[in-house]
C-alpha cells in the first residue's frame, strides 16, 4: 500500500508540488502523446467528393489522419455554373479543409507517386517555393511542424509520407481530346478559381465592348459565349449565363445584351446525354425558345485566341470559351503502375466490391488502398461519373473504416458497395429545370413520377442543393445570397 505523506500548510503559505509529483505529471503526459502518435495513419488524397466526405466522416479520435490536396477546401461543384455569373459568391460553393484541424494533418500538396509495397507516397507542395537569401538548400530531417512527412534531400521541396490506410480520391481532369490550344485558350468549370476567372471574363467582355473605340462588328466577336459540351455543366452553365445576360446586363447594358448570343456545342446528336428522352427534347425546345443556339455534331478542329476552327463552320470568333466535354485521367492515376486500370475509359483504378484497389503483382486487392469517385472503376460495373457516386462510396468507405479500427475481424462479412441512384437534375434557365429519375434506385415506378420539368423541378434542384450543402454556415449563405441577388439583381463589379 502506498505511503501518503502529510504536509503542514500555514495560512497565506503557496505550495509547490513536489519533484515526485511534477515527473509523475509529465510522466502521463508523454503516455498520452505517445498513445496518439501509434494511432493508426489514413491518408487521403484529394478533397473533392470522396476524399472530403471521408475526411468529415472518419473517427479521428482512433485515426490519425492526414489530408494531401492541392486545395485545401471542398468545391461543391453543383454551384459552380451559379458562381461564375455571380448569383451566388464563391465562398458559399466551397467547404474549408482547415476545419478539421488541428485533429487532421493537413498538407497543400501533389501527390506525385505511391510506392505501394512499402506504403510511401511522394509529394511536391502546390504552394509557391519559399527561398530566402542565406536559407539551407538542405532540409533537416525534423522541419515538419507536424513531424509526420520527411523531406528527400537536397535542393527539392518533395517530401514523403508513409501509410497504414491510403484512400485515393483525386478525382480526374478535364478532358480535351488532345485539341490544340484548348488549355491554353479556354476556360475549364471543375474548380472555385475557374468560376472566379469566368465572371471575371464576362464582365471584362461588356466592359471591352462598351469602349467608345471599337466597332460593332468586334462587339459581337466579344459577346459571342462559346460553351463546348452539352453535359450537365454545359446546359447549366449556358442557362445561368442567359439568367444573366436578360436580367442584370439587359437593365446595365441593354444596347451591348441585344448584341450577345449563346452557342453550345457538342458532337452528340443532343444535350444531356444521359437523360430521358423526354427530358432532353424539353431542354432543347427551351433553349430555342430563348434564343440559344444549339450547334449538336459539330467537331472543334482547333483553338486559338478569340477564335476556334469547327469542321461544319469554319471559323467562330469568341469573348469566352467554356470547355466541360468529359473527364480525363488524372496524372497520379496515369503514373500508377502496380495496380490494374479500366481499360475502357484508362482514368480510373479496379476495385473489387469492397472499393480495395486490384494490385498487378498478386492480382488481388489491397486491404489497405481504397479508391473513389473519377479515381476508381469497380470491377464488372460501369456507373455514372457523378458527385452522388463518389459521395455514397466514400460514406461505404468510411463505414468500414471506423468499423475496422473499432474491430479488427469487423469486415469479415461486410456487405459489398451497391450505389442507390437517387436521379439527376439540371437548370435549363428561367427558373425551370429537369429531373431524371428513370434510374433511380428507389420511388415510385410510374414514368409520370419519374420526370419533372418547369418550376417543380427548379423548386426540387434548389432544395436539393440547398439540403447537400454540407455546414450550417453555407446552408445560411446560399439561400441568403439567392434572396439578396432575387432582390437587388448581381453585382457587376469587375475586380
Amino acid at each position: 500500500m502506498a505511503t501518503v505523506s502529510r504536509v503542514r500548510v500555514h495560512p497565506g503559505s503557496r505550495v509547490r508540488p513536489s519533484t515526485a509529483l511534477q515527473q509523475q505529471h509529465r510522466g502521463a503526459r508523454s503516455f498520452f502523446a505517445s498513445a496518439t502518435r501509434h494511432k493508426q495513419r489514413l491518408v487521403i488524397l484529394g478533397s473533392g467528393w470522396g476524399g472530403y466526405e471521408v475526411l468529415r466522416a472518419i473517427d479521428k479520435k482512433r485515426w490519425n489522419v492526414i489530408m494531401v490536396s492541392p486545395n485545401n477546401y471542398f468545391n461543391f461543384t453543383p454551384l459552380l455554373a451559379s458562381c461564375a455569373v455571380g448569383t451566388l459568391e464563391f465562398r458559399a460553393a466551397i467547404e474549408p479543409v482547415r476545419r478539421y484541424t488541428p485533429a487532421v494533418r493537413s498538407y497543400t500538396a501533389w501527390c506525385d507517386s505511391i510506392d505501394f509495397q512499402h506504403k510511401k507516397l511522394l509529394c511536391t507542395p502546390a504552394t509557391p517555393p519559399v527561398h530566402f537569401p542565406g536559407s539551407s538548400p538542405v532540409p533537416a530531417a525534423n522541419t515538419d511542424v507536424h513531424g509526420t512527412a520527411t523531406p528527400i534531400g537536397a535542393n527539392s521541396d518533395k517530401f514523403e509520407l508513409t501509410y497504414d490506410k491510403l484512400v485515393i480520391a483525386v478525382g480526374a481532369y478535364s478532358q480535351t481530346f488532345d485539341v490544340p490550344g484548348v488549355k491554353e485558350h479556354a476556360h475549364f468549370l471543375k474548380d472555385i478559381s475557374d468560376a472566379r476567372k469566368i465572371r471575371a471574363r464576362v464582365l471584362e467582355c461588356f466592359e471591352q465592348a462598351n469602349q467608345p473605340t471599337i466597332t460593332d462588328a468586334d462587339r459581337r466577336k466579344l459577346l459571342n459565349f462559346c460553351i463546348v459540351g452539352g453535359g450537365p455543366t454545359g446546359v447549366e452553365f449556358a442557362a445561368e449565363l442567359h439568367d444573366l445576360l436578360h436580367t442584370d446586363m439587359y437593365r446595365h447594358y441593354p444596347t451591348l445584351t441585344a448584341m450577345a448570343r449563346i452557342n453550345l456545342y457538342d458532337v452528340a446528336p443532343s444535350i444531356l446525354g444521359g437523360f430521358d428522352a423526354g427530358l432532353q427534347e424539353y431542354a432543347v425546345n427551351k433553349f430555342r425558345r430563348e434564343g440559344i443556339r444549339l450547334l449538336t455534331q459539330h467537331n472543334v478542329e482547333r483553338v486559338e485566341r478569340g477564335r476556334m476552327f469547327v469542321t461544319e463552320e469554319g471559323e467562330v470568333n469568341f469573348g469566352l470559351l467554356v470547355w466541360s466535354t468529359g473527364l480525363a485521367p488524372n496524372p497520379l492515376i496515369e503514373s500508377i503502375a502496380d495496380a490494374k486500370k479500366d481499360e475502357r475509359t484508362k482514368r480510373s483504378l479496379l476495385t473489387d466490391a469492397y472499393m480495395n484497389v486490384v494490385m498487378h503483382r498478386t492480382d488481388a486487392p489491397d486491404p489497405d488502398v481504397y479508391a473513389l469517385g473519377d479515381a476508381a472503376t469497380i470491377t464488372g460495373e460501369q456507373l455514372p461519373a457523378t458527385a452522388q457516386v463518389a459521395n455514397q462510396q466514400a460514406k461505404y468507405v468510411t463505414r468500414r473504416l471506423n468499423r475496422l479500427i473499432r474491430t479488427a475481424d469487423a469486415l469479415t462479412d461486410a456487405a459489398p458497395f451497391k450505389f442507390q441512384n437517387a436521379g439527376s437534375l439540371a437548370y435549363v434557365g428561367d427558373w425551370n429545370a429537369v429531373l431524371d429519375r428513370t434510374q433511380a434506385a428507389t420511388g415510385p415506378r410510374a414514368k409520370e413520377t419519374q420526370t419533372a420539368t418547369g418550376r417543380v423541378a427548379w423548386l426540387l434542384w434548389r432544395s436539393a442543393y440547398f439540403t447537400k450543402t454540407l455546414s450550417v454556415r453555407n446552408k445560411i449563405l446560399v439561400p441568403m445570397y439567392w434572396f439578396l441577388n432575387w432582390i437587388f439583381g448581381r453585382d457587376l463589379s469587375r475586380f
